[in-house]
């Protein structure tokens, strides 16, 4: 089993106070130099923190590197007409040579609901909305006919779709990854957490009769030590952990990306 380790481009931060907006460019070229797995972007319109635009973020990163996966963490679907986000996702995949891993949210409610309201939208049925996108999306990044608002439409051209990736940490996320991901993206659960996570996402999956999603940690809280760290991360791979996504600690974004190398390297 493989196991990855990615970081987040510092397109955003937790503290409003201390935004981590750096160079996108450098950052991407770094972490394909340091030879990560995989660079992401966080998502929103309107935020409690300054955030880029995660697909101008994602097709900057691919224009600047040739190898490294580039990944949403995680679009909010729901915010966008589905087959607007269709035409993004399926353009990206293709300029950046089928390296896309869409990441797929709801929204934090941290957040607030300001940018869904002034996307002509609610908070409240977000869930509904990315269930009804996620039945259609394929069909659409691919190019064949889908019908949306009551309207039979292809967009061309069409792209390989990319692995769907399905955020959350409660059940109704791990139930739409089984029905419709190949990855569940949880933040930062404990070991213990994560086992029983496992078992209801196993069983979810025999539900639908589909493989049993792929499963990524979002900033998992890593002793300072390099050897705890590395004990912790190797404890994860073993729980069957596919990928690890490590955020920027600050401003300093080089040292966390270069320290995530040596993680890496470690495992």
């Amino acid at each position: 089993m493989t196991f990855e380790i990615g970081v987040i481009l510092p397109t955003s931060t937790p503290d409003p106070a201390h935004p981590i907006l750096g160079d996108v460019r450098a950052a991407a070229r770094l972490a394909e130099q340091l030879d990560l797995d995989s660079v992401w972007s966080t998502d929103h319109l309107v935020a409690s923190a300054p955030m880029l635009d995660s697909t101008v973020t994602l097709a900057t990163a691919a224009a600047v590197t040739d190898r490294i996966g580039i990944g949403y963490n995680v679009m909010l679907l729901a915010l966008r007409p589905v087959a607007w986000a269709a035409k993004q996702i399926s353009t990206l995949q293709y300029v950046s040579g089928n390296r896309l891993l869409l990441g797929v949210g709801t929204g934090n409610p941290a957040h607030g609901d300001i940018g869904w309201r002034a996307a002509g939208t609610t908070f409240e049925n977000r869930g509904r909305r990315t269930d009804e996108a996620l039945r259609v999306l394929p069909d659409l990044v691919i190019g064949s006919t889908a019908t949306v608002n009551g309207v039979d439409v292809a967009l061309a051209p069409g792209s390989v779709m990319p692995p769907i990736l399905v955020a959350g940490n409660g059940t109704r996320a791990r139930r739409r990854a089984a029905e419709y991901g190949e990855g569940w993206i949880t933040l930062q659960p404990g070991l213990d957490q994560l086992a029983a996570d496992f078992d209801e996402l196993r069983a979810l999956a025999a539900q639908f009769d589909r493989p049993v999603p792929a499963v990524t940690v979002v900033a998992p809280a890593l002793p300072a030590d390099h050897s705890a760290a590395v004990d912790l991360l190797a404890a994860h791979r073993d729980a069957g952990v596919e990928r690890v996504i490590l955020a920027p600690s600050g401003p300093e974004w080089q040292r966390d990306y270069e320290n995530a190398a040596k993680l890496r390297a470690a495992l």
